[in-house]
């Protein structure tokens, strides 16, 4: 579904990269862990990384620590294929760090070290602009709208990416631990809402910032703004709903063995974009883009299926071999 990278248009993605530490075993927790395995990740620069993995042209913005494991990352960053000229280092801060208990069911629990971390130190003045106005779509979460001064380089870069006429994409990506309240968490995560033009939230997402215990069409609905091309509901192993202007839907999963689902969302947007990126008609044509959701259904489901995020992101001709399968 993607063609080779000379013609391809950039996909731009903004906020943090880090390094989980998970436990050698599964099923523990972190004070019962014996050991642990650096992963890196961060959710934006999955998804860079899995754009690039799938064929695409992509760039990641975001500071890291002047240390190891910045230099490290920005390493991974480069070896997959991905630009790391919108990249800072900080010398003051360190990398981001987030211990990750996996438990026996594949889902997570976090303890994270940032007091702060480099991601959070971001100023708009160091700011790539010319890499960033070059983007044809601008994807973000909402960890970086936590703390100044990243948030207003978030909101720079968000501002200074749609004038250039990128499409903005938005995965709130909610790590409550990370907020100082619930409250504030939801209040931020909805002020650049109606900005975005295609918007993915998981399940449990939709519930937080609806305060609804359903994930029906009209819950989701009602995050509705004029402004919005896509709107997707992610349902874990249950596949996805999707929400435009002119119809809705959903769309099958794939039913694979998971051992982690760290990434798999990621997975799953850098698909999505990878194959608007170049024709926005897609958003407009339900056959079409049911297609590319189950391109990207594909994508997270095989993502589930390893361990570590980046590791697993999969490749057109893995993703292919399970379409053909089902």
């Amino acid at each position: 579904m993607s063609t080779s990278n000379g013609e391809k248009s950039l996909i731009v993605s903004f906020g943090e990269m880090l390094i989980d530490f998970v436990p050698t075993v599964s099923g523990v927790s972190l004070s019962e862990a014996p050991g642990f395995i650096k992963a890196p990740g961060g959710a934006p620069a999955n998804v860079a990384i899995a754009v690039a993995r799938l064929g695409g042209r992509a760039a990641f913005v975001g500071k890291l620590g002047d240390d190891e494991f910045g230099h490290m990352l920005a390493g991974i960053l480069k070896q997959n294929g991905v630009s790391a000229e919108g990249i800072n280092f900080d010398t003051g801060a360190r990398t981001a760090l987030a211990f990750v208990t996996l438990r026996s069911d594949g889902e997570r629990e976090f303890m994270f070290y940032r007091n702060p971390s480099a991601d959070m130190l971001l100023r708009p003045d160091e700011l790539n602009l010319d890499l960033i106005r070059s983007a044809k779509v601008f994807h973000y979460g909402s960890i970086s709208l936590i703390v100044e001064p990243c948030r207003s380089a978030h909101l720079k870069a968000m501002e200074v990416a749609k004038e250039a006429g990128a499409l903005l994409s938005y995965d709130p990506n909610l790590r409550l631990p990370l907020w100082p309240s619930k409250e504030e968490a939801k209040k931020q995560i909805l002020s650049i809402w109606d900005k975005a033009e295609v918007i993915k939230v998981s399940d449990e997402e939709l519930m937080f910032l609806t305060g609804s215990d359903n994930v029906d069409d009209e819950t989701a609905l009602s995050l509705w703004h004029d402004n919005l091309k896509l709107l997707l509901v992610t349902l874990g192993e249950k596949g996805c709903n999707y929400y435009t202007k002119s119809f809705r839907g959903s769309v099958d999963p794939f039913h694979v063995d998971a051992v982690d689902t760290t990434g798999a969302g990621d997975s799953y947007v850098g698909a999505l974009l990878c194959n608007i990126v170049d024709d926005r008609s897609v958003l407009e044509d339900e056959a079409r883009l049911r297609e590319v959701l189950r391109f990207a259904n594909a994508c997270g489901a095989i993502t589930t299926t390893k361990k570590g995020a980046i590791p697993a992101l999969p490749t057109v001709s893995e993703v292919e071999t399970l379409l053909n399968a089902n």
